[in-house]
């Protein structure tokens, strides 16, 4: 079986979380999500801080990324002005474009010298899983890329390789049981550390 391309698997996943940035209530930003140290504004600054950064690291140039990020000075940008939900489409957009061109997915990037499609596969891991944290947080039904895709099918086999140092460095919670009749995206979920069932408390 052909391994599917780091542009296609983006592509994929873009076109599922996008919606859920852009139908994010005004009034759900400052909402919890699963990840305990985001609420919905800090997670979508991260994600929009990822999918920027990442772009980077698809032209083989050092990003900061993980050491002493650019973006720190932007914190807060999803709350400045009102088109952060379109900043979020564009970037995606521009991250996708980036890891489709030739080579992108070859060699390998960053300061830690990693292979270019493990890389790649961290962006494509917080584009999937961050859209479904965000969902949660704001009452929206994240429907993953479907199976044909190979989204959750990659991002499991890679989350298995990264798991164990990814838990020592805090980006990963320890994993979480799941029911027999789990979903693939629900098994993902819960080896990356979040309850699949997760729901915000009752004010």
């Amino acid at each position: 079986m052909t391994e599917n391309s780091i542009g296609d698997l983006l592509r994929a996943a873009t076109a599922h979380a996008v919606p859920i940035v852009r139908a994010i209530p005004d009034d759900r930003v400052t909402g919890p999500t699963p990840c305990a140290e985001y609420d919905v504004k800090a997670l979508v600054n991260h994600l929009i801080q990822v999918v920027v950064q990442f772009q980077a690291l698809a032209a083989k140039q050092n990003s900061d990324f993980g050491e002493t990020p650019d973006y720190v000075a932007e914190a807060d940008e999803a709350a400045e002005g009102a088109d952060w939900r379109e900043r979020f489409a564009d970037e995606a957009g521009k991250l996708v474009a980036a890891w489709s061109a030739p080579g992108a997915d070859e060699g390998t990037t960053g300061a830690m010298d990693m292979p270019a499609r493990t890389v790649g596969c961290m962006a494509l891991l917080d584009l999937t899983v961050h859209a479904w944290d965000l969902a949660r947080a704001t009452g929206q039904e994240y429907e993953p890329a479907p199976e044909s895709s190979g989204v959750v099918a990659t991002l499991r086999e890679a989350v298995a390789g990264l798991g164990p140092t990814a838990r020592k460095m805090g980006v990963f919670g320890e994993a979480v049981p799941a029911p027999d009749d789990a979903s693939d995206l629900d098994l993902l979920l819960a080896e990356t550390g979040r309850d699949p069932h997760w729901t915000p408390a009752a004010p």
